[in-house]
């Protein structure tokens, strides 16, 4: 469809009157490196791995080398090494590989070492295991009788859940990278309990009087077996939920009405399905923005009076979600996270038990969006009737400690240039957070992880991690000691022994070595910075070269883009990011970049995206890659391409829409194109409520705007985001009278361009398109 003479004309007398340094690529021997690039990468590739045990005071680490077995043990306080042949020759008290409770899981990662994992059950009762899977689900492994204990083979990284029954948990542990324990006892179930707004491990909640949901509404159970009915306004589609929170003394309850809204119901044809020569008609519940969503309201019971108590049902309109948190400690107050549509409001609040009034206790609101997907941070401090709450309200997000009963600020824990990424650990017994930050260190990438602690009323920050890189850490059982493992995207990574109380250096316990994979061509990426848009804001981001990179020549420069508002996405640990180079291999120069609008800098940084998905951060994309060019000639500004997939593809496609005088070529995979056709959560999030923003922000509506060339791919059965997205920017190109590719998978789902066929398409569109020569791949 895109068949241009005169452009391909223009580029064979370019080549024929060029310097050697533009002579052309994209060659069949270009092609063989490119395919082969990941396999020999990877056979070259030596990663740290590190078996390690921790012990009494200190770490144990187990050394293989040449069918010979040795362990180093290196005494945490003063850092003195002893070697061994046997673990019986160290004779140290204490016990090895017992691992550190968790609050919380995701899915399960880690470097693929096999360890076992025994799991010691000191309850009196059984408890059940799940794997949590790489996509975040629980499957099912079993049981552990009473004071039992049962070993499984699993791997590093791997998280298991353990609970009683449903909600009801006992357990969340992380296998370590050798063989190691998990003890199942009323502390790790208080630290799995603590955000499930459940009663404390052993408080078992004998409610005065129980309640049900009975045909729509809420009824009294009687002792003596009668019933007693004491709403009536439920309904079919309006009713009660049958999930009951009994406060803690046993006197109220609180439940939700809850309203049944119907989904969007979008059609998809599987044009050649596998069982049938006819295609077949498929449907997917899916919402979009603006669609109607169900709405739950709470209602207060008094369980001593037999009454419902009113309260302000207007506090919890027009909502996203309203979720039910915890009662307090004395049942005087029922919490709930309340988060109004349209995601400018968020607000924990309290209902009391005694009058049903509403009392705000935090709330968060923006002229622009809160962030609540990603920062919503909320800690219960048990003991002093405070929580610790996340806010961006100085324009960094930051940490705050809040009266759980007035709402009054007890003051500001964290602040500064820099953001909280999570909460690690709350102490409440010695008053400390743990938390990972980026940007802490003002020399450092500002999206470097680094590990820190404060206490509670501010004082005592004390930054733990400081090589320039981003970290990752594991602490010993009671946190006294912590291998603190980093890297950059030009650094492999480094593993040190460090102390928790300062973060002082115990030792060097390895570091990967990367020589077999720079003498098999690999080419460190370079790590670049420059101000954005304003002249100022400084934007980060990385360059990747062929392996047969020459300095004397110049290259055609593709950009690979993703910039979704809710993370950022250039890399910063160390990896072979193949999927780049394989397209950097046929003579291009691969950039990455996170501009304005994407997360985890200033507020002001990511308010840039609030109603204006459509701008992606190019104008700061393409002032970094002018500095750029400046500093490095071989990069070629005046052939520039970008690819992405997803909202990279609706970045991809805007990029040629309204900056066709910079990028020449875009190739855009399953793009959504149109906020108005994709997911709601996502695209609320960031644009708000319907309004005529959306249209404005559509690649639809700009499409007649196209400049420079345009490969569009898509599958017929994306249920991400909905294929007809591109179909209507394919539509409106077409009405535009424009040129451009487009090719529709049959059967596929999300990501299609990244499958083999269309990756080489992709490959072989920006050889035509930048190079402009006819790829000479093998038959």
């Amino acid at each position: 469809m895109n068949n241009k003479p005169v452009h391909s004309l223009f580029f064979l007398l370019l080549l024929l009157i060029a310097p050697a340094n533009l002579a052309a690529q994209g060659t069949a021997e270009d092609y063989r490196r490119s395919n082969q690039l990941g396999r020999r990468y990877r056979s070259a590739l030596e990663p740290l791995r590190l078996d390690y045990q921790w012990h009494s005071g200190g770490i144990v680490l187990k050394k293989e080398s040449g069918g010979d077995t040795a362990y180093d043990y290196i005494d945490g306080r003063t850092g003195e090494l002893r070697t061994v042949s046997s673990l019986d020759e160290l004779n140290l008290d204490g016990e090895i590989g017992l691992l550190e409770p968790k609050a919380e899981w995701d899915a399960s990662g880690g470097d693929k070492i096999a360890v076992d994992l025994t799991f010691e059950n000191t309850f009196d009762r059984p408890v059940r295991l799940f794997w949590c899977n790489f996509d975040g689900g629980l499957q099912s492994y079993g049981e552990v009788p009473p004071q039992q204990s049962l070993t499984l083979s699993t791997f590093d990284g791997h998280q298991w859940v353990v609970d009683f029954q449903r909600n009801d948990l006992a357990g969340i542990f992380v296998a370590g990278r050798s063989d190691c324990t998990a003890r199942l006892d009323e502390r790790s179930r208080r630290i799995a309990m603590e955000d499930f707004g459940q009663p404390s491990p052993g408080q078992e909640v004998r409610p005065v009087r129980e309640i049900t949901v009975r045909d729509s509404n809420i009824w009294f159970d009687e002792e003596n077996g009668l019933r007693q009915r004491l709403t009536d306004d439920g309904r079919p589609g309006d009713s009660y939920s049958p999930v009951i929170h009994y406060s803690p003394d046993g006197r109220f309850a609180i439940c939700f009405k809850e309203t049944r809204v119907d989904q969007r119901r979008v059609p998809m044809i599987a044009s050649s399905p596998d069982d049938q020569v006819q295609p077949e008609l498929q449907w997917m519940n899916y919402r979009k923005p603006g669609d109607e969503l169900p709405q739950r309201i709470p209602a207060l019971i008094d369980l001593e009076q037999g009454r419902r108590i009113e309260i302000d049902e207007d506090r919890f309109a027009d909502s996203w979600s309203v979720q039910f948190k915890r009662w307090s400690d004395g049942g005087k107050l029922a919490y709930v996270l309340y988060n109004r549509r349209g995601h400018q409001e968020l607000a924990l609040l309290a209902i009391e038990a005694e009058t049903g009034q509403v009392i705000d206790i935090a709330r968060e609101s923006s002229p622009t969006f809160v962030d609540y997907s990603q920062k919503t941070m909320l800690h219960w401090l048990n003991d002093t009737g405070q929580i610790i709450w996340a806010s961006e309200r100085d324009g960094w997000n930051h940490l705050y400690r809040i009266d759980a009963t007035t709402g009054e600020i007890v003051n500001q824990i964290t602040s500064g240039g820099w953001v909280v990424r999570e909460v690690e650990l709350v102490d409440e017994e010695n008053q400390v957070i743990w938390f990972t930050a980026m940007g802490i260190h003002p020399e450092q990438d500002p999206y470097h992880r680094h590990l820190a602690k404060i206490n509670f009323d501010g004082s005592g920050l004390t930054v733990l991690t400081e090589g320039d890189g981003t970290h990752r850490w594991e602490f010993n059982p009671d946190r006294t000691l912590f291998v603190d493992r980093w890297s950059r995207v030009d650094q492999p990574e480094i593993a040190e022994l460090r102390r928790s109380v300062d973060g002082t250096l115990v030792c060097h316990l390895g570091q990967a070595d990367s020589s077999k994979l720079t003498e098999s061509g690999f080419q460190m990426p370079v790590r670049f910075a420059a101000p954005g848009r304003d002249g100022e804001t400084m934007i980060y981001g990385l360059i990747i070269k062929p392996s047969n990179f020459d300095p004397e020549k110049t290259y055609p420069v593709i950009e690979n883009i993703y910039s979704g508002p809710h993370d950022f996405h250039v890399a910063k640990r160390f990896g072979l990011q193949n999927s780049v180079r394989r397209i950097a291999e046929l003579g291009f120069i691969v950039v990455q970049i996170d501009g304005m609008g994407t997360n985890w800098r200033s507020k002001a940084f990511h308010d840039v995206c609030w109603q204006n998905i459509v701008d992606g951060g190019m104008p700061d994309r393409i002032a970094w890659m002018k500095a750029a060019a400046e500093e490095f000639t071989w990069m070629d500004l005046s052939r520039v391409g970008i690819y992405g997939g997803s909202a990279g593809g609706q970045n991809a496609m805007a990029a040629v829409l309204h900056h066709g005088d910079f990028y020449k070529a875009a190739a855009a995979d399953c793009g959504c194109h149109d906020n108005r056709m994709d997911k709601i959560w996502w695209n609320e999030a960031w644009m708000g409520a319907m309004g005529p923003h959306y249209e404005a922000n559509s690649n639809v509506t700009h499409a007649h705007k196209l400049r420079g060339d345009l490969f569009l791919t898509v599958g017929e059965l994306d249920r991400n985001v909905d294929p007809a997205s591109t179909m209507q920017v394919v539509d409106a190109l077409i009405k535009a009278d424009k040129d451009f590719e487009l090719v529709v998978v049959p059967g596929a789902g999300h990501g299609i361009g990244e499958s083999s066929y269309l990756f080489r398409r992709r490959q072989d569109f920006f050889v035509r398109s930048l190079m402009g020569v006819e790829p000479r791949r093998d038959p």
